[in-house]
Parts: C-alpha cells; sequence; structure tokens
C-alpha cells in the first residue's frame, strides 16, 4: 500500500495526494475510535478497573515476546483491494484503505500489538477509553503514509520500496521489544 499511494502515482492518476492522504487519515482514526469505542463499551460490562492493567501488561509481555522469537502474528492474510486505485477516486479509496487499516484487523497483521490494542480497548472499561486508544492506533497507522510523500519521480519510488524491504525485520524487532517494555512497564505500575 505504501508503494501504490505516493505524490508520483497520485500525479498520474490525476488525483492529489493530500487528498488522498487526508481521506486515509480520517479514514484510520475513524476505524479506530469506532471498534475502539465498541470494545471498551463491551468490556465495560466485565471491568472492575484492578486487573485490568496488570492483564494488559501480561498479554504485552507475552505479545511482544511473540514478535521477537518470530512468531507470525494470528490474523488475515490480504492487502487491501488495490483493484480500486485507477477506478475510484483517490479520496475514495484513500477512506478506504485507512478505514481498513484502522480496523486493525481487516489486513495483514505483522504484529502481536495490534492484538494487545484491541486488548487494551476492552480493558479500558469504557467507550471513552477505548475510543482513545482506538483513536490513537489509527493516528498511528495514518502516519504510515506520510514516509512515501517525498517519491515524485520513478528513481524515488525503487530506493524508498529498497530501505522498506531493508527496514522491516528492525522494525519487527523495534515493535517486539517496545511492546514488552510496555507490558513489564504495565505490570509493574498495576501491581
Amino acid at each position: 500500500m505504501l508503494s501504490s499511494i505516493h505524490p508520483l502515482g497520485e500525479r498520474a492518476r490525476n488525483n492529489r495526494w493530500r487528498t488522498t492522504i487526508s481521506a486515509f487519515a480520517f479514514g484510520a482514526v475513524a476505524a479506530g475510535v469506532l471498534i475502539g469505542g465498541s470494545l471498551g463499551a463491551l468490556g465495560a460490562r466485565w471491568s472492575d478497573g484492578g486487573w485490568a492493567l496488570p492483564a494488559f501488561g501480561v498479554g504485552a509481555v507475552l505479545a511482544g515476546s511473540l514478535d521477537l522469537a518470530g512468531v507470525r502474528a494470528a490474523g488475515p492474510r490480504r492487502q487491501v483491494n488495490e483493484r480500486w486505485i485507477g477506478t475510484l477516486r483517490g479520496w475514495v479509496y484513500g477512506g478506504g484503505f485507512g478505514f481498513q487499516l484502522g480496523t486493525g484487523l481487516a489486513t495483514f497483521v505483522v504484529t502481536w500489538a495490534v492484538w494487545m490494542t484491541l486488548v487494551a480497548e476492552f480493558l479500558s472499561g469504557s467507550a471513552t477509553g477505548g475510543a482513545t486508544i482506538g483513536a490513537i492506533f489509527g493516528f498511528g497507522r495514518a502516519l504510515a503514509p506520510l514516509a512515501a510523500g517525498t517519491i515524485d519521480r520513478p528513481s524515488r519510488l525503487i530506493r524508498f520500496s529498497a530501505r522498506m524491504a531493508a527496514m522491516a525485520r528492525p522494525s519487527h524487532l523495534t515493535a517486539g521489544v517496545l511492546t514488552v517494555t510496555i507490558g513489564l512497564l504495565a505490570v509493574m505500575i498495576g501491581v
């Protein structure tokens, strides 16, 4: 998806990159709020508050450990529908792609931290708490396409694609370490 939505490609399709990316960001945050708020409201029915933070912490340590051990995260193995590009307006596929990524589970799940985000939304014990976590998650997803913002000629697209491929493993390891660290902090604070 990052190799599809960039200024060079949008210009070739007679779309404005900023419009497509803005729709992407809106879709990602909206989906995060919708899913997070729903899970938080559902969690409110079971939450007593006292066990939520330590439970999240233990789950986050487990999730980060699975990432560090190289265990593939459970979830769908599909990308966004790239056939939308070229057949729909930029703001439509931008918003649709953003919404799918903002849900967390509609496309590839590359890290166990995505699952822990959904657990955190549930354990927040309120629609507002879950929606806030979801909005932050969606906003994080909305930032990723900005990395392609300098692609305005084919040579930059080639270099960008090579850099993204080279950063896949280090990024995955960093996510694992951060997830474990957040989990340990949550356990220490919660106990």
